[in-house]
């Protein structure tokens, strides 16, 4: 299954950046400060692991959080990894 038709929605109550794929929500939670958004943990429901969901996750969140002119500070593991593997992505990551 291809996730890229699986729309990225901005949950501004619960701080989350989620997609629903198959009924389960899998998320990125964040904190916003000013221009910048800390991404704190990714979750994808245990079933759906190695499913490549996270990847099409954090990939989504990035092209939104560029659009809107956000500095990722990656305190999440998952998205530190990430950014590892796709080291262009680094241009949306916040100077220390």
């Amino acid at each position: 299954m291809k996730y890229q038709d699986i729309e990225l929605k901005d949950n501004k109550t619960q701080h989350a950046l989620e997609m629903w794929v198959e009924g389960q929500r899998s998320f990125i939670g964040y904190e916003l400060e000013g221009d910048k958004i800390y991404l704190m943990h990714t979750e994808v429901p245990e079933e759906q692991t190695g499913k490549g969901i996270a990847t099409e996750l954090v990939e989504k969140a990035f092209v939104y959080l560029e659009e809107k002119d956000l500095k990722v500070v990656p305190a999440c593991s998952y998205v530190r990894t990430f950014l590892k593997r796709h080291p262009d992505w680094n241009r949306i990551v916040a100077e220390d």
